[in-house]
């Protein structure tokens, strides 16, 4: 409670755990009814000079200035709090929450208290943001209001997620995102292996050899009959016909990277992000050496990164559980970190990672390395989840509208969830509704439909996102109650790895 505010109404309407003080200033969050405001009591020689923008108001003979949470006074806090701006989380176990509704960041932050895990809160790629009609800004202010509301000072990430060029990168260091994660899956040759010797030769010198800063001579004379010792007495031994399908599969991957990476350090030169790469977007898993020699061409060109996402076997599908075999994911598992180790022991990122329990098991019992788990719409389906108990009908409303949807949207996901196999709502009793959440052809459906629930001319006919955001607003103890559950499933296999 800030100092000198006896006031009975900000003793009910005030949000305890935000309170900050500076050079004699108090800040402070209340509630007024489905709002929040930031509430600062100026100090008499700030009084003239303060930078937020508000409503001055006088309380009890104090005078305070009442602020909306826009991004001009978001951008202020971080300013004034560096706690409340992003930082770079380093090569330790890290968390990227995707909140695609910009309201569950409370949550999460209490979520990840005393897991050992140190949150990346503002997450989101360049399709989420297009589909929810969102911003980067959006995404970052919305993550600096929550650590301000829980009184979070531990330091999150901001990650820019599947970025492909330029343009993307632009928009998220612009914004003051931390962590960029470059999807250079366009890239890749996925044919490499199914061409013929003229064909492979071809393409092997039609590389951007100018951007690998090597020749062809040169790399095969460097990289043909290695020997890479990885763990005990293990030694990777590839062949000549897989290193030249492996150079050829990922080669321009790898140009592409270090052009990334090079545009960032000219163009941003006082910006120093971490960086990401995600190979996990492939027809097949990526074997040993293809891991190897993409981090070791990166090495070699200067590129550091935080974090590399390989692809593993198995299916890793949005909104359900790991579906294979664990045994085999948790040998190649370890093979990846052997890899990892060799380059600066970078993290491996498990991405579309909510919901992939048997994953997170196989992980904590290991005990080995560091790892960046990444997930989005889980959240979202949280929220509706807490719509289908506090409001039936209109939960009815978007499953119906998401069915009618899935067969356009799920054009850009990997997924196996069939709409004919949705339970019907007319087979169910309407308290069974909820438990539609747990059913993984209902859970996929709701996953991917969710930029047409929330950012398509039909869906705003319909106000879903106004109707959805009002429920959240009206039921956030359920909200958050169902998302402190639901994140505590996803960091408790992990606690083996925290003993």
């Amino acid at each position: 409670m800030p100092e000198n505010l006896t006031s009975g109404y900000f003793n009910s309407a005030m949000i305890a755990d935000s309170c900050l003080s500076d050079m004699g200033s108090q800040f402070f969050m209340i509630r007024e009814a489905t709002e929040r405001f930031m509430m600062i009591a100026p100090s008499d020689q700030e009084k003239d000079s303060i930078l937020f923008e508000g409503e001055e108001l006088e309380v009890d003979g104090k005078n305070y200035i009442k602020c909306p949470l826009t991004h001009h006074n978001a951008a202020a806090l971080r300013e004034r709090f560096p706690h409340t701006a992003p930082v770079k989380i380093g090569k330790v176990n890290s968390f990227g929450f995707g909140d695609r509704l910009g309201n569950a960041g409370t949550a999460h932050l209490k979520a990840v208290r005393g897991s050992g895990f140190r949150p990346v809160l503002a997450q989101q790629s360049v399709r989420e943001l297009q589909r929810t009609g969102r911003t980067a800004s959006d995404v970052l202010d919305a993550a600096t209001w929550a650590v301000f509301e829980t009184g979070y000072s531990e330091g999150f990430g901001a990650d820019g997620d599947h970025l492909k060029n330029e343009q993307d990168i632009d928009g998220m260091l612009e914004a003051g995102y931390t962590m960029l994660t470059l999807d250079p899956g366009e890239y890749v040759q996925g044919d490499a292996a199914s061409m013929n010797r003229d064909e492979q030769k071809k393409a092997l010198f039609d590389l951007p050899w100018d951007l690998l800063e090597e020749t062809p001579e040169a790399f095969l004379r460097r990289v043909n009959g290695i020997r890479i010792p990885l763990v005990a007495e293990w030694i990777l031994e590839p062949g000549e016909e897989e290193i030249l399908t492996a150079i050829i599969k990922y080669g321009k991957v790898i140009a592409h990277t270090k052009m990334l990476a090079d545009y960032i350090r000219r163009d941003y030169p006082a910006v120093d992000p971490e960086l990401e790469l995600s190979v996990d977007e492939t027809d097949h898993p990526t074997t040993l050496f293809e891991h190897w020699l993409i981090a070791s061409q990166l090495n070699r060109l200067g590129v550091e990164l935080v974090s590399l996402a390989p692809r593993f076997s198995g299916e890793f599908e949005k909104g359900v559980d790991f579906r294979g075999d664990l045994s085999r994911f948790t040998e190649e598992y370890k093979s990846h970190l052997a890899i990892a180790r060799i380059f600066g022991d970078y993290k491996l990122s498990i991405h579309s990672g909510s919901d992939k329990f048997g994953v997170y098991r196989a992980i904590g019992a290991l005990d080995q390395g560091a790892v960046h788990v990444k997930t989005a719409g889980t959240s979202y389906l949280e929220a509706l989840r807490t719509a289908a108990h506090a409001d039936p009908d209109f939960f009815a409303e978007i499953l119906e509208f998401s069915k009618s949807r899935f067969d356009l949207d799920r054009k850009t996901y990997h997924i196996s969830g069939r709409v004919e196999e949705v339970p019907l709502l007319t087979e169910l009793n309407e308290t069974e509704w909820p438990s539609l959440l747990n059913q993984d052809d209902a859970r996929q459906v709701l996953h991917v439909t969710y930029g047409s629930v929330l950012h398509s001319p039909e869906s705003e006919n319909r106000s879903f996102k106004k109707r959805l955001m009002n429920i959240l607003i009206d039921h956030h103890e359920l909200y958050e109650d169902y998302l402190l559950r639901h994140f505590g499933k996803h960091l408790k296999p992990f606690e083996q790895q925290q003993e």
